[in-house]
């Protein structure tokens, strides 16, 4: 491999102007940073990112510590982190907790400094206390809306109001018995989307009932497959469901074919999180769909920024987000 004296040497400079022009420095003459240039493309120089970070004193490497892989949401997302981390010359290791308090912990125990320079934690049920498992000195950036009451980054999206506006789409439509299906007793996310989804009935004149929200304790496939068996059992069944994500609407769409109703015509569907799956099943998928790109990079750009200076106050991103109306309610 060639090193920074051969490049050096080609261009007829100092290893010193070669290392400023390799590590971005400004300060470099037009002339010079041409030639080094020149002759790092005629070497084949690559520079020897291990020897770089452990001047840092850094390791290369963060983590990305996520619920479910099988989940699309966070497939889609971790292939965007793996994107954002590597135009920052960082490795990544990717653990998956299950979205359990004892896993999660787990995960966090097996963190050590020495592995990883920080980590981007998308949490379920961590509580305060389960942080003290973490090493010392190894900087987070929390993802979602699970809230532990510690000074940490944060990037998510307003869950609330993404959720009132799949809603009101649904109420514009003329839809009059419109149900949830997602409600769980201990996820944040779950508790601001139903949030979202009560406000917008308020708005639009529509009487709550209790027996239109339907839990879902995994939000997988068979969730949301079953939760629409129940609802459409129901007496006066629903003409339109709000899921709390593109799995579980595409269980209810399945609940939905199975029983002979339209989609839209008899039941609308919306989900949540704009995943590949559901714009490619048919009918395809109307779905809230987060900025996840947005969402990778800035859970990225905040560790960065945390790990070259520690003690600047926590910041909180909110993300945009859009509506995308596909057949499932257009028809």
């Amino acid at each position: 491999m060639a090193t920074l004296r051969d490049v050096a040497a080609l261009a007829g400079v100092s290893v010193k102007t070669v290392s400023n022009v390799v590590n971005g420095h400004a300060f470099v003459k037009a002339e010079n940073r041409r030639r080094v240039e020149e002759a790092l493309v005629a070497t084949g120089y690559r520079p020897n990112l291990g020897a770089r970070n452990l001047r840092r004193g850094r390791t290369g490497f963060l983590a990305l510590v996520l619920p479910e892989l099988d989940i699309p949401y966070f497939a889609e997302l971790a292939a965007l982190v793996l994107r954002a981390a590597q135009a920052h010359e960082w490795n990544v290791l990717i653990e998956q907790t299950f979205g359990t308090r004892e896993g999660e912990r787990a995960t966090l125990a097996s963190l050590g400094a020495h592995l990883i320079d920080g980590a981007i934690v998308s949490p379920e049920a961590l509580m305060e206390g389960d942080f003290a498992a973490l090493a010392p000195g190894i900087p987070v950036v929390m993802l979602g809306e699970h809230t532990v009451d510690l000074p940490l980054d944060r990037v998510g999206i307003d869950n609330v109001r993404a959720s009132e506006e799949a809603v009101r789409h649904l109420a514009s439509l003329g839809r009059t018995r419109i149900a949830a299906i997602g409600a769980h007793p201990h996820r944040d996310t779950a508790a601001q989307r139903l949030q979202g989804y009560r406000s917008a009935l308020a708005a639009a004149g529509l009487p709550p009932r209790d027996d239109l929200v339907a839990t879902a304790l995994n939000y997988h496939r068979r969730d949301g497959a079953e939760a629409m068996a129940a609802l459409a059992a129901l007496p006066d069944p629903p003409d339109a469901v709000f899921c709390f994500n593109d799995l579980l609407a595409v269980g209810a769409l399945r609940t939905a074919a199975e029983r002979g109703l339209r989609v839209p015509e008899d039941i609308a569907v919306v989900g949540f999180d704009n995943t590949e799956e559901g714009a490619y099943g048919r009918p395809s998928l109307t779905t809230v769909a987060p900025d996840k790109a947005a969402i990778a990079e800035a859970a990225v750009h905040l560790l960065r920024r945390r790990v070259e200076t520690s003690d600047l106050p926590p910041e909180d991103i909110r993300t945009p987000f859009r509506l995308v109306v596909r057949e499932s309610t257009a028809g």
